[in-house]
């Protein structure tokens, strides 16, 4: 991951830190390489936005292929459909209250939207807000496949969709999220296989009670290359746009295939054994552990073994490479997706650094 380093050294003299660089090239190539697996296994691809939420990516990823995008709440969904994104899945059991049914409603008004669904309750909260437009949203039900998160049992998905007919909405198919399949890289698999198990059995439960279930919706990232069964239509990864180190050491991409990282400053070293970088908590989140560190430094085997909310505590151990104070380092986050929401825009270049652009991050903060 050296070319990280080459990346930064060509822009550390233009831009502050802590901040987020996108390695264009690399990035396109992620979103060329999934659409070619999906396409390959006659697969949609609806990314999810949640990753990145920016526009510009976006637009990126549809134009490669994907059939729409994936949104995690309401607001999200409003940022891409008001920048023209006409084909959106939420893919969250929400729970219409005060201002979410009307705006729900305004956006199946102007957009394909699908919503998930995990339970009778959301159902009729959902239906009650449509009105008279119920036909307009449709209703894709959540099951889930072992990751003990949100979703129903997948035997139950057959009645979950009967009641969402009988109240007028458009039940077009089921969906689960393979969680577990990032605990470890023998969990991959298995997850996927546990994903594909639980679709089988809620396609089967929709048959059941005479509805077709055109959508089949598979994630995640570290699991996609596990989901190519024929009963599955679409997958929903997210991180694979910019990858981390967490998809790396679970072997769901290459150190090479990491497009963001983040640009800190060494700003203190009184202690030999030690640096302090400009870059806590408030950058890469508490995502980590002291067992694998919260952050690495791209080319090093050294990582960040403490963070406080604006301090990096990057341990150098004698005989590792000692950074001095000033010095501009490239820190590969565990997880990218809580990177990204602590910064307004990304600094935008390729492996050489020839250029630097500044992206929006059009829809951090929309979490309702």
């Amino acid at each position: 991951m050296n070319r990280l380093q080459q990346a930064l050294d060509s822009l550390q003299d233009r831009i502050d830190t802590p901040a987020p660089i996108v390695l264009i090239d690399v990035m396109q190539d992620n979103i060329d390489r999934m659409q070619a697996f999906a396409t390959h296994r006659n697969l949609d691809v609806r990314p999810h936005v949640k990753t990145h939420k920016c526009l510009e990516i976006g637009r990126r990823q549809v134009k490669a292929g994907a059939v729409g995008i994936t949104a995690g709440n309401v607001g999200e969904a409003e940022v891409f459909a008001a920048a023209g994104f006409d084909d959106i899945f939420i893919a969250y059991p929400i729970w219409p209250s005060v201002t979410k049914g009307l705006r729900i409603r305004k956006l199946a008004a102007t957009t394909r939207l699908r919503v998930g669904v995990d339970n009778f309750a959301a159902v009729d909260a959902l239906a009650d807000a449509m009105g008279s437009e119920a036909d307009r949203l449709e209703v894709v039900i959540e099951v889930d496949c072992g990751a003990r998160r949100s979703g129903a049992p997948p035997e139950a998905a057959g009645s979950l969709g009967s009641a969402a007919r009988k109240r007028g909405l458009v039940p077009v198919g089921v969906f689960t999220y393979p969680g577990h399949g990032s605990l470890s890289p023998d969990a991959r698999k298995r997850a996927a296989m546990d994903q594909e198990a639980a679709l089988t059995t809620a396609v089967r439960s929709f048959n059941a009670v005479g509805i077709r279930a055109d959508v089949v919706s598979a994630g995640s990232t570290p699991t996609i290359e596990f989901a190519s069964n024929s009963i599955i239509t679409e997958i929903r990864p997210g991180e694979y746009v910019f990858n981390d180190l967490n998809n790396s050491r679970l072997g769901a991409c290459t150190e090479e295939q990491i497009a963001l990282f983040v640009a800190g400053t060494v700003v203190s070293d009184w202690v030999s054994d030690q640096v302090i970088l400009d870059v806590g908590t408030k950058v890469l989140s508490r995502e980590g552990s002291p067992e694998t560190g919260y952050g690495a430094v791209a080319g090093t085997q050294a990582v960040l073994s403490k963070l406080n909310e604006y301090h990096g505590f990057l341990a150098v151990p004698p005989g590792d490479f000692h950074p001095g104070i000033g010095a501009v380092l490239p820190i590969v986050p565990n997880h990218v997706c809580p990177v990204v929401i602590n910064f307004d825009e990304l600094i935008v270049t390729d492996s050489a650094g020839a250029f630097l652009e500044r992206w929006t991050v059009d829809a951090r903060g929309f979490l309702s």
